[in-house]
């Protein structure tokens, strides 16, 4: 698979020095293109958008007045929803945008509502939940007010906008510490959007409820709770996404809200295909689980796995493992199998390990194993 940062190949700094050059003749596209080469291959994804935006700066009027009109007459003019949407000689759309964003947001709020505009303007050609946070992180209830307007925008990516550009915790972006610390000028909006029919927005909703979740647990359970009342299938989709950190984490109201409450059940003890892993190699695990209840009941079966760190203890990672429904009495096998390899994201260390099931977040015994690397 090839790295992201070649998003931004040579390809996009010609196409966004042949836009320069068209929007602004003074500048020539060839020493724009030489000046950025010189130092692309070097950098990751961010700083290689970051490096664009810079030479923009370097060579665009600095008055937002004379700056931003350069800048909106360098998009493409086609506003479609195609995700695939490279830069042509009509103009600039997909990654290249990004940049274009940033130098929006670190050099354009001295005329705060022209940059929010222009912003609104990018975003209908990839998306500015980069930039626009700038934005937000300079005054948030200014921001906040001109995207009440935008719910209702027809486009979708402008829709999109308001919740993804708002997340309090979005990745690659900086954080916005105001919203995490009280989210709540962000519920209106969100609630508005929560049945938003592209599920493009959807899914950016049920996202900003994750990020919401890692600070405000109980806020979030209490949100869902209410949103779940008579909702549309879509909606709960939404939810069940939104609160998948803390199902994944067992708690017990966000589990209720999908009908998994506290489980009445007995299991076996945990079976292990080896008790000593030698990677790589694969671990089967399994036990019967048997209901107890007078009633079914719909379970949620993860399994966690203590990873010895280098220091002896042990941290525990949860993965998904699956749901079921139990008629009163009912014995089911529950099997499953997890491959220890090599990955960027882990390191292993030699030594007693352990396993156990999660039902509707309630941990069962544990299975101890020694793992090899």
């Amino acid at each position: 698979m090839e790295p992201l940062k070649n998003l931004f190949s040579r390809e996009l700094v010609a196409w966004t020095a042949f836009h320069l050059q068209r929007a602004a003749p003074e500048t020539e596209a060839a020493p724009f293109i030489e000046t950025v080469m010189a130092r692309l291959p070097d950098l990751e994804l961010k700083a290689r958008a970051q490096l664009v935006a810079d030479a923009l700066h370097d060579r665009l009027p600095k008055d937002p007045a004379r700056r931003f009109p350069m800048l909106r007459a360098m998009l493409h003019p086609d506003e479609g929803e195609d995700d695939d949407r490279g830069s042509d000689a009509e103009g600039l759309r997909g990654w290249a945008i990004m940049p274009l964003t940033l130098l929006v947001g670190q050099h354009g709020l001295s005329d705060f509502d022209a940059a929010m505009a222009l912003m609104r303007d990018m975003t209908k050609r990839l998306t500015s939940e980069f930039g626009i946070r700038y934005c937000l992180k300079d005054d948030l209830a200014r921001g906040l007010r001109i995207m009440e307007d935008w719910v209702d925008d027809p486009n979708p990516h402008v829709r999109r906008l308001v919740s993804e550009g708002s997340r309090p915790r979005l990745p690659w972006a900086m954080q916005l510490p105001e919203l995490i610390v009280d989210p709540s000028p962000m519920l209106p909006l969100l609630t508005r959007l929560r049945d938003d029919p592209s599920d493009y927005v959807r899914r950016s909703v049920a996202n900003h409820l994750n990020d919401i979740s890692k600070d405000h647990p109980r806020l979030t359970v209490d949100l869902a709770r209410d949103w779940a009342k008579d909702a549309p299938p879509e909606r709960l989709s939404l939810l069940k996404h939104g609160l998948r950190t803390l199902i994944k984490k067992g708690d017990p109201g966000a589990l209720e809200i999908f009908g998994r409450n506290a489980p009445a059940v007995s299991t076996s003890p945990l079976r292990l295909s080896t008790s000593t892993v030698v990677m790589p190699s694969v671990l089967v695990f399994e036990a019967e689980i048997a209901s107890l209840a007078d009633q079914p009941q719909m379970l949620t079966v993860d399994y966690v796995i203590h990873f010895r760190k280098a220091r002896g203890d042990t941290t525990p990672k949860v993965f998904k493992g699956g749901s079921l429904t139990l008629a009163p009495g009912e014995h089911r096998l529950f099997r499953r199998s997890h491959a220890f390899r090599p990955i960027t994201t882990r390191r292993y260390y030699a030594g007693e390990h352990s396993i156990c099931l999660r039902i509707n977040g309630v941990d069962q015994d544990p299975a101890c194993f020694d793992l090899t690397p």
